[in-house]
């Protein structure tokens, strides 16, 4: 086996993703890999010598990255290897797939969507057609390029002086108009993306507590479920509490950064079980986890706020025991027949 060169190590700005761009003699590669290292997406990127007549099964065989064959790539003498100083990342907004430059070209794409065990690599400048190792970009690139461009836009924005002040600002004053006026305001930012707060609005018979921040990106993955992913795609989280703030806030803790964490996303109709020991979940023993709903009656509605030309859906988090968790996995939530009023805590 050959020796394998990692030319480049870029990790999402949320932590969870990492592109490498690897070298191995005959040509260059580049994956989409886990916080872990495994490999979630790939894309070929180019030869560094002739190209074969065929897909060498042997190379294969033997776990080395892929030559391209020449009736699938634009330069089928190959080119010089790449070098860390001419390549750059450019991550979506969601942080589940990259672009990757060269130069200040394009080089190639692998969007979160990208699964080699389905057959779908990443595209690729180089790349002619449709072969197992890469996707052609140029045929690409009339549904990619507005997505490249909106990530661009977004980072720099997000890296700009009062990026966040600004959005947090935004945020806040919906709520102080839709909910009333704020209490207390906690920090659960960490060292990576998304920054999240949590705002206390304390009201007659209860407190509201809403997560500011988690729409100031959106959610990975949604496009892959939903048709219209920019009314799905960002959303913040909201529980009504009739005990101590402090505690039910502490399901923020836990959900406000998942969706970016894990790549994933949160809609109406999910639910979620609770990851540690019963006893310590925060609206109380009996309860398992929660419901999210973006409609419960008698509670403020959250509606009217957009970000990023996307609207922004507030879900109520809503607990639930074990076993109507386990009704809800079976036979979808609207079999449980709450009486959601009745589940403030």
């Amino acid at each position: 086996m050959g020796t394998t060169d990692v030319v480049l190590t870029d990790t999402s700005p949320y932590g969870s993703r990492m592109v490498t761009v690897e070298y191995e003699g005959a040509s260059s590669v580049a994956y989409l890999r886990g916080a872990g290292g495994g490999i979630h997406g790939a894309v070929w990127l180019a030869n560094h010598g002739q190209a074969p007549s065929s897909v060498d099964l042997d190379r294969l065989g033997r776990g080395q990255a892929p030559v391209m064959p020449r009736a699938h790539t634009r330069i089928p003498e190959g080119t010089p290897p790449f070098t860390s100083a001419e390549l750059e990342v450019l991550w979506f907004e969601e942080g589940d797939g990259a672009a990757l430059y060269r130069n200040g070209d394009l080089l190639a794409v692998i969007p979160g969507w990208a699964d080699l065990e389905r057959g779908m690599p990443g595209y690729a400048r180089d790349a002619v057609g449709e072969s197992p190792f890469a996707w052609s970009l140029e045929e690409a690139l009339e549904g990619l390029a507005p997505r490249i461009a909106k990530a661009r836009s977004y980072w720099e924005w997000r890296h700009g002086d009062g990026a966040w002040r600004s959005f947090q600002q935004f945020a806040m004053s919906h709520l102080d108009t839709r909910v009333g006026p704020p209490g207390r305001y906690w920090d659960i930012g960490g060292e990576t993306l998304p920054t999240v707060g949590i705002t206390e609005r304390p009201l007659d018979e209860y407190t509201v507590l809403s997560t500011v921040g988690m729409s100031c990106q959106r959610m990975p993955t949604v496009e892959q479920y939903i048709d219209r992913p920019d009314a799905y795609a960002r959303v913040e989280l909201a529980v009504a509490t009739r005990h101590e703030p402090a505690e039910a806030a502490q399901l923020f803790l836990w959900l406000a950064r998942y969706p970016w964490h894990s790549i994933t996303w949160l809609g109406h109709g999910h639910t979620a079980r609770w990851y540690g020991d019963a006893a310590g979940f925060p609206l109380g023993r009996s309860y398992a986890g929660v419901l999210m709903l973006d409609t419960v009656p008698g509670l403020p509605d959250m509606s009217g706020f957009a970000f990023g030309g996307d609207e922004v859906r507030w879900l109520w988090l809503i607990p639930l025991t074990d076993h109507e968790l386990q009704i809800a996995a079976e036979r979808g939530h609207d079999s449980l027949g709450l009486s959601l009023p009745g589940r403030i805590p």
